[in-house]
């Protein structure tokens, strides 16, 4: 029970740490899930602690979420077209997703996929970040159609394990001509609806592995990720206004390349 509260707290803190930077919150949960040995049926306990993040990010935006909220039930032009743009971002992963995520459970969730993917992801950022492009969206609630959706296309991409759903709709985002702070806020937006409903088609098809004996580590996994995401949301909106996403594209390919050599070496198998 004490080695279950201690992985509970340490996944915890790397879903807390991870979920809204882009270097893959699932790519290093499925790693030190792994390490740990912690046993997760139905990845009931991933679903929740996403659900902290998600809550950390309702928190902290509770003042627009309230003015949407509000805007749309008055009608409210401006209200009305954030949640249109908010509605086409989150289509494709939502139609793709339902559709594919059987089989990418199946064959995508393991080290060898994470290792590449983190270190292709960190070399698209470099080349993106490295990119001469003047914005020309500055507001994610004034985004035209077709760049909202273009952000929902980019975002299927995070549907593999190891490429972040953060940074594929901050990076697409940016690629389609939205400043770096709006992309960043849109996408915490866009993970709202998107790790809502993934999280709730879960935990339905898989309420059994909620069982009572594991009710206080899925507790004690919630709190430690709503907590540090709170902090790293507050942290990287302040980030992202005075600097680019190259320190994470360069972690990226350290560890992706780290992860190759302890495969090689056979200090991983390949699972």
């Amino acid at each position: 029970m004490a080695s279950d509260l201690i992985s509970a707290v340490v996944l915890g803190i790397i879903e807390g740490l991870t979920e809204f930077l882009p270097i893959s919150s699932t790519g290093h949960l499925v790693v030190a899930g792994r390490l740990l040995g912690f046993s997760d049926p139905g990845e009931v306990f991933a679903v929740v602690i996403q659900l902290g993040a998600i809550l950390a990010v309702c928190v902290y935006f509770h003042a627009k979420l309230w003015r949407l909220t509000c805007g749309v039930l008055t009608l409210d032009p401006s209200a009305l077209r954030f949640l249109r743009n908010i509605v086409l971002a989150v289509l494709p992963a939502a139609v793709v997703g339902l559709s594919l995520n059987s089989w990418m459970e199946a064959h995508l969730f393991n080290v060898p996929v994470v290792a590449a993917t983190m270190v292709l992801g960190g070399l698209a950022i470099i080349a993106i970040e490295r990119r001469t492009q003047t914005p020309v969206h500055h507001d994610p609630a004034l985004l035209p159609w077709t760049t909202a959706l273009g952000v929902g296309c980019c975002q299927l991409l995070a549907l593999v394990p190891g490429v972040s759903r953060s940074g594929s709709s901050i990076l697409g985002g940016m690629l389609l001509g939205i400043d770096r702070r709006a992309a960043t806020e849109f996408s915490f937006f866009l993970a709202i609806p998107i790790m809502l409903g993934a999280s709730a088609l879960k935990l339905i098809k898989h309420r059994d592995a909620l069982t009572s004996d594991r009710v206080g580590t899925i507790a004690v996994g919630f709190v430690v990720a709503f907590v540090v995401a709170l902090a790293v949301v507050h942290w990287l909106i302040r980030y992202v206004s005075k600097r680019d996403f190259i320190p994470f594209a360069w972690y990226r390919i350290v560890a992706g390349l780290l992860l190759a050599v302890l495969l090689l070496t056979g200090v991983f198998t390949s699972f």
